[in-house]
């Protein structure tokens, strides 16, 4: 697994498709959660929080300020019409504190 690293404070768009055979297609519920690198978790549900944002048919995406140094963790989870899960992590770093 490539691990793609940031600047601190760099806003980071993490995009997911969802996909039934081969097709994309919109999962009944989408989810998206993140983990920053203090372990606290923000869980984002498309079309409950402005932040998760549909792109179109079966492919979202979520901005995040990345204001720590280390790893961050993102999950996409949908369920229903498109059970699927997705995970990717990210770097983050800096020579500034």
């Amino acid at each position: 697994m490539t691990i793609h690293y940031y600047r601190k404070g760099q806003k980071v768009r993490f995009t997911n498709e969802f996909k039934v055979a081969g097709v994309l297609t919109d999962p009944t519920t989408v989810t998206c959660k993140v983990m920053n690198p203090s372990g606290d978790i923000t869980t984002y549900v498309y079309g409950t929080d402005a932040a998760l944002v549909k792109d179109s048919t079966g492919i979202y995406h979520v901005d995040v300020v990345c204001n720590l140094k280390k790893e961050w963790n993102v999950r996409f989870e949908g369920t229903g019409t498109c059970v699927a899960v997705d995970e990717l992590t990210v770097g983050v770093a800096s020579v500034f504190p």
